[in-house]
């Protein structure tokens, strides 16, 4: 056998030998479990007791109204704040209002109850509402209390003509939006 040959059949042996020693010698004890895991995504529910702030009818310059209505986490998730977004259509019915806009002379003040007196949020002109969301609550952990809140509305006199507002209208949709808490990079389930 030439020298080639031997060391090939050598190295066959020897391989197969530390093949048998390693697999002879090869055991283990082993134990298993399962578990049975769910993630369930929490609920962002706000709640409000109105389906319609205020409905106002023959409103003359001068006018005020006040109108109370209150929100409620009913979710399980906390909210990190609530927004208000204010959108508004005028029907101008003789349409002679000559670019004057009636949500100028309108003035909101939103107010919040807190401990037995009342916070102002902001006093603007429903025009400056338009389009912008502006937060009115932070922190509503969920379960807690409602939260109650009075919303003032103003027909502001000129203290010239407002003939041309005669008959006019103004639907004033108002979205509330709640913002879930922020993620924890530690969660603790409770």
């Amino acid at each position: 056998m030439n020298l080639k040959k031997k060391l090939v059949l050598s190295m066959a042996t020897a391989m197969l030998g530390m093949c048998l020693i390693a697999g002879g010698t090869y055991s283990y004890f082993n134990d298993s479990k399962e578990t049975d895991n769910t993630f369930t995504t929490g609920i962002l529910d706000l709640g409000i007791n109105k389906e319609s702030i205020i409905k106002i009818d023959n409103l003359v310059p001068g006018d005020t109204i006040n109108e109370n209505f209150e929100l409620t986490n009913d979710g399980t998730v906390d909210i990190k704040e609530v927004l208000l977004d204010s959108d508004y259509k005028i029907m101008d019915k003789h349409q002679n209002n000559n670019e004057d806009n009636l949500a100028d002379y309108i003035q909101v003040e939103f107010l919040h109850h807190v401990n037995k007196n009342k916070k102002v949020i902001f006093s603007k002109k429903l025009s400056e509402l338009k389009k912008e969301s502006i937060p009115i609550l932070q922190q509503f952990p969920a379960g807690s209390a409602k939260e109650k809140f009075t919303v003032r509305f103003e027909f502001k006199d000129s203290k010239r003509s407002q003939n041309h507002f005669q008959g006019d209208s103004l639907n004033l949709k108002w979205r509330l939006e709640a913002i879930q808490r922020d993620g924890k990079p530690e969660f603790i389930n409770e």
